[in-house]
């Protein structure tokens, strides 16, 4: 580089030497590792406000994910809770009271055959009222089954089929008043159809219900163990942060950051209270509700089933051993052991206080009608048709098997209305406090999320 006099004047270039070119700064700084908007942020990053707000950021998105998640699924168990209390039981109940309905219509067609113009008006009132019971549950259940597609082909079947079945015994009567012994088949007809095609139709659209109530008291009784890990990961992630804020600045509480912790903890509380609360209502709803009812009926639909293969046997005269075979069938299954599937012995072992006196009167009356029943059978085998018919049902007498059967349902009847109410009073709440744990939730992280930007802007504050 040329030098320069004291006067400012640029002295020449030693002789043969050509003169240096002007010194010019760079055009630009040379491309850096973290150059660009990508490179100050990291840069920024790395600087204490920059961590701050990187934890404040981590912290925040933990607290509303705990907050969404416990929200999403206390909300989720609310619906399952109410579809349970609302729909799912009380379709399931009026599937089985509809097979109930149609099995008794059977029997109680084949008694009212058996005493022609000796059927009181009770038994055919009793009848009558089996089919508007039935023709009254089928629209019902179809408007509560709402988008089941199953449900709703089982449902039009079925009103199809009653009916048929309904003009084949009215035939099967008209012939029977008439005398002529093709009555008896008609009605052996009607009764096959029933058992055949009607009833494991029904049997069907109850196992259908069946499913969806368990999937709906599933659903309920869930743990909700991703908001339970988010909230204990978000609350240790704030206690540790202030542990860190404290050795950083010997401050000893962070009163926004201590807000946050107690919100999330609030949260966590109830949230794991609220699943303990929901599902020791949802159990005693199970065990003194769904379970001792579906045990019920199960032992009302066989001792149905039984008492229409008793009185078909009257009706056939020995033509066929088939509704023999049925009843001891039947009968095998009904006085199994305690605990036996399906027995009578095992209702009493499942059921609530409250029905558990009807229970165990209904059970002495069963046992009176097995004894009446092996007392009729005695006179058949005799070849005293007639003294089997009379000991079996007889218009306003009291010692008969049917009079035995109409007790024992009626105490079953009353058990399974105890059963109900104890569901209903175990599950009816369970929804609501749900609902308000969703809320709970939602409110609560919110006020976390708050202390959380309030505590982390109030240590930024001393760096401006």
């Amino acid at each position: 580089m040329a030098a320069q006099t004291p006067q400012g004047g640029v002295l020449a270039p030693p002789p043969g030497r050509a003169p240096e070119p002007a010194a010019t700064l760079p055009a630009a700084l040379p491309s850096g590792r973290f150059s660009g908007p990508l490179g100050r942020l990291r840069t920024a990053a790395r600087t204490p406000p920059g961590r701050l707000r990187t934890a404040g950021a981590v912290l925040v998105a933990l607290v509303l994910l705990f907050g969404t998640v416990a929200a999403w699924q206390s909300a989720d168990r609310a619906a399952a809770a109410r579809r349970l209390a609302s729909r799912s039981e009380p379709l399931s109940q009026d599937a089985a009271e509809l097979y109930r309905s149609l099995a008794d219509a059977d029997a109680t067609a084949a008694a009212g055959f058996l005493m022609a113009s000796a059927e009181p008006p009770e038994l055919r009132k009793r009848y009558q009222d089996d089919l508007e019971t039935a023709a009254r549950l089928i629209p019902q259940a179809a408007a509560r089954s709402g988008a089941s597609t199953e449900a709703q082909r089982r449902l039009a079947d079925l009103s199809r089929q009653l009916p048929r079945y309904a003009g084949l015994v009215e035939t099967a009567r008209a012939i029977n008043r008439e005398g002529l012994p093709l009555g008896g088949a008609y009605l052996r007809y009607a009764s096959d159809f029933m058992q055949q095609t009607v009833l494991p139709n029904a049997q069907r659209l109850a196992d259908t219900e069946a499913a969806a109530l368990d999937g709906d008291y599933d659903a309920a009784a869930a743990v909700p163990w991703a908001a339970l890990a988010l909230g204990a990961s978000a609350l240790a992630a704030l206690g540790r942060y202030q542990v860190v804020l404290f050795r950083r600045t010997n401050r000893v509480f962070n009163p926004g950051l201590l807000a946050a912790s107690a919100a999330v903890l609030a949260a966590l509380v109830w949230t794991a209270g609220g699943t303990v609360a929901a599902g020791t209502g949802l159990h005693q709803a199970r065990t003194q509700g769904i379970d001792p009812l579906r045990a019920l009926n199960r032992v009302r639909v066989e001792a149905m089933q039984a008492h229409t293969a008793e009185i078909l046997n009257l009706v056939s005269r020995g033509a066929t051993e088939a509704y023999d075979g049925r009843w001891d069938a039947l009968a095998k299954s009904l006085t199994a052991p305690a605990g036996g599937p399906g027995s009578v012995a095992g209702l009493s072992a499942a059921a609530p206080g409250r029905a558990g006196a009807q229970l165990a009167d209904a059970r002495q009356w069963f046992e009176e009608w097995q004894r009446r029943h092996a007392d009729a059978a005695k006179l058949d085998e005799a070849g005293d048709y007639e003294g089997t018919l009379r000991k079996t049902l007889a218009p306003g007498r009291d010692d008969t098997a049917e009079a035995a059967f109409n007790a024992a349902g009626q105490r079953w009847e009353r058990a399974g209305q105890a059963e109900q109410t104890a569901f209903e009073a175990a599950a009816g709440g369970v929804d609501g406090g749900l609902t308000v744990q969703a809320v709970a939730a939602a409110l609560l992280a919110a006020l976390a999320v708050g202390g959380t930007a309030r505590g982390i802007g109030r240590r930024l504050a001393e760096y401006r």
